[in-house]
């Protein structure tokens, strides 16, 4: 955080518990099996193996295949929606389930944008606006994958113009399991001056995936603005504070004690499905280190999940869109409300919003990130 901005004293404490579980870090066993293969490249499984807390991740889409975690009993239960079979992913082309999206995450208006007197086009797949890097972005890609210590270091290499944008992308995706924390580091470098927005879109249910809705979980987010949108969900380019509406969660709330307000932002997206802007990020939106983001507990299973990150933003989308459509792991359809989302991120739209963090990448520089998803009890 950038000096003199004070968390709030739930937010310290959140700190040291994050401190306290990476002094106590165990470390993970790897394993690799094969999975099938898409677009004739063979497709891997890489099972992260830790003491409390194993994940499963796929190269096909960079996805997250399951997490296992236990409740305050002990008891594990998947908390990551998701498929049982690559099949399952393939088929999933609508909901992004655990994958990582880009060239640039979240939406692009009109998917027009302009660089250095340039003016690129990406293709409209999302009310005309491009969304998650267009029609066929990083979900749809088979990576590269190698074991690495705790984890998997996943490599894709874009091509200068795939899907509109300028320059060959090189993105290496690190996942490491650390204790009871999964870490994502994303880094990515590019042949030409491009824009680059990576996160994770992993639906979480602390209950279990299939386990019903989440409307009954308690969130935390570590925000005093937000990004308010249009009708197609493109930011208006101003930050409206939080106070006095349903977009505030600075205190504890369940999601769905406000979701239904009569709120025009909330009638928009059909709930919440927006940017929060993370204090300390206000006017910046360089990385400061890690900094608490979020925090969810779900109160029948005691679980949690602490978000940490580097990133300006983080979008909170709670499944609005999920339709019943896909069945799930364990048999259930996965229908609205049956997810959450925290996708850590710059601000949706910033190529078209100077005044917004930049998400500019040129040759010669190297994009950074980090986002850690810590899983907990709460007794």
């Amino acid at each position: 955080m950038q000096s003199g901005k004070r968390l709030p004293s739930l937010f310290q404490t959140l700190a040291g518990a994050l401190i306290l579980t990476a002094s106590a870090a165990a470390h993970a066993a790897v394993t690799t099996t094969a999975w099938g293969t898409a677009d004739g490249k063979p497709v891997s499984l890489y099972t992260l193996t830790g003491k409390d807390v194993t994940i499963r991740i796929t190269n096909f889409g960079a996805h997250i295949v399951s997490i296992q975690a236990p409740d305050r009993n002990g008891k594990l239960a998947d908390v990551a929606l998701g498929y049982n079979s690559l099949a399952g992913f393939q088929a999933d082309n609508k909901t992004y389930m655990g994958s990582i999206v880009g060239r640039y995450g979240n939406r692009i208006a009109k998917g027009t944008f302009s660089l250095d007197g340039h003016t690129y086009h990406v293709p409209a797949n999302d009310h005309g606006n491009a969304l998650h890097g267009g029609p066929d972005g990083f979900d749809r890609k088979v990576w590269t994958g190698r074991e690495i210590p705790n984890g998997v270091e996943l490599t894709l290499i874009s091509p200068d113009g795939e899907m509109g944008f300028p320059g060959t992308l090189t993105a290496h995706v690190r996942y490491t399991l650390i204790g009871d924390a999964l870490h994502i580091n994303y880094s990515a470098t590019t042949t030409k001056s491009t824009v680059v927005n990576l996160t994770n879109h992993t639906y979480f249910n602390l209950a279990g995936e299939g386990h019903g809705d989440i409307l009954g979980h308690v969130i935390t987010i570590n925000a005093d603005h937000y990004t308010p949108t249009d009708a197609t969900l493109i930011p208006t380019g101003k930050l409206d504070s939080v106070a006095g509406t349903p977009m505030d969660f600075r205190t504890p709330t369940a999601i769905g004690k406000r979701i239904h307000d009569n709120f025009e932002q909330l009638k928009l997206a059909g709930g919440y499905d927006h940017n929060w802007v993370l204090n300390g990020h206000e006017n910046s939106g360089q990385p400061t280190g890690l900094h608490l983001a979020a925090k969810v507990v779900d109160p029948s299973s005691g679980r949690s999940l602490t978000v940490t990150t580097t990133q300006p933003g983080v979008q909170f989308y709670p499944g609005n869109f999920l339709d019943g459509s896909f069945t799930g792991a364990a048999g259930a359809k996965y229908a609205k409300n049956f997810g959450f989302c925290l996708e850590t991120q710059h601000y949706p739209d910033s190529p078209n919003h100077p005044a917004f963090p930049t998400t500019e990448l040129k040759p010669g520089e190297t994009l950074h990130s980090e986002t850690v998803f810590t899983f907990g009890v709460e007794k």
